[in-house]
């Protein structure tokens, strides 16, 4: 498990079976966020988690806190 701050939101981070799980830490529901898989089962460069974490935040409804 990792803990990554994109634009001052924390997000933790699972790895499981070439999977990234990201739970939405500051964010305003309990236990939101999302999960991108890898075809290699490789762990994602940080430069692709914060682009992921970005466009998640991009399309979050300011409003209700989800998609």
């Amino acid at each position: 498990m990792e803990i990554v701050v994109v634009d001052g939101e924390r997000f933790e981070v699972r790895r499981q079976a070439g999977t990234h799980h990201l739970t939405w830490l500051t964010g305003p529901n309990p236990g939101y966020g999302f999960s991108i898989g890898s075809n290699t089962g490789a762990a994602l460069e940080p430069a692709v988690l914060e682009t992921e974490i970005r466009e998640f935040l991009d399309q979050v409804d300011p409003e209700t806190g989800y998609l």
